[in-house]
């Protein structure tokens, strides 16, 4: 049973932060490309990582190219399509493709089919297709049936459902697996876990952060293997605020209330 995530469980000095991005540190919208990470959330992104060696990372379903443009100036470890691509603490990535022939083979077929589908959206990620239906949520069932045909066609490929998309990824690969990756490396080993995400997607890695004895917050309602929960997210955001304020500095950081502004309006 999770708990309501008032107050920030007591965390040490030893964590490892992983964050989801859509529908965790930023509103979810009609369209992917109306998202927006605001600056006040990334500063505190920024500083949290600083405070911790460096060991924060996002894990997402989105490329690495959409998260760099989202999170700029900042550049921060990523794992992207679901762990399909991760770039570790050094710059590094570490990508999982499919052959030039089957993706493009996959991509005229789900072209074709979505074309009669009007209001669905192919999202095409080279190694991955997500299928969106949240302008249209009454083909849900129709892609979800044109994905299974996909994954039977060719069975190196996996399903994963989500919040109004249905997305077709390399098998063995998701969000779980990347955050075991990371607590691999510096200067993610050795710490503790802290992972919090909102979707059906986030799940594994809620897994393996709950394994790890580490804290996972799931971001919304539903249920969750999660061991906590914030309402949305402009929960999340005056989180962030509170564990990059430690206690003896409560006091100066509501003297500059004023310098968050912009983040006090947003939430």
């Amino acid at each position: 049973m999770t708990a309501s995530l008032t107050v920030t469980p007591e965390l040490s000095a030893n964590c490892a932060y992983f964050f989801d991005l859509d529908g965790t540190l930023a509103e979810i919208k009609p369209h992917p490309d109306q998202v927006v990470v605001p600056k006040t959330v990334l500063h505190l992104l920024h500083r949290l990582a600083a405070q911790n060696a460096g060991a924060l990372a996002l894990i997402s379903g989105r490329s690495m190219a959409e998260l760099d443009v989202l999170t700029t100036p900042f550049r921060f470890p990523l794992a992207g399509v679901h762990g399909a691509e991760r770039r570790d603490i050094n710059g590094h990535a570490h990508i999982v493709s499919l052959p030039q022939d089957v993706e493009r083979e996959i991509g005229v077929l789900l072209n074709a089919a979505m074309a009669e589908l009007p209001g669905t959206t192919l999202e095409a990620k080279g190694m991955a297709f997500a299928l969106h239906y949240r302008q249209a949520p009454e083909h849900e069932a129709a892609l979800l049936a044109l994905a299974q045909h996909i994954i039977h066609k060719w069975p190196q490929l996996a399903l994963q459902p989500g919040k109004c998309v249905v997305e077709i990824k390399p098998k063995g690969t998701n969000k779980g697996e990347a955050i075991d990756a990371f607590m691999q490396e510096a200067p993610f080993a050795g710490r503790v876990p802290v992972f919090i995400g909102d979707d059906l997607t986030d799940e594994a890695g809620f897994r393996v952060v709950n394994r790890a004895g580490g804290i996972s917050v799931k971001v919304g309602s539903g249920a969750t293997q999660a061991t906590w929960r914030l309402a949305g997210v402009t929960d999340v955001w005056r989180w962030l605020e509170q564990i990059n304020c430690p206690q003896q500095e409560q006091k100066t950081t509501n003297d500059r209330r004023d310098s968050y502004e912009p983040f006090s309006r947003s939430i």
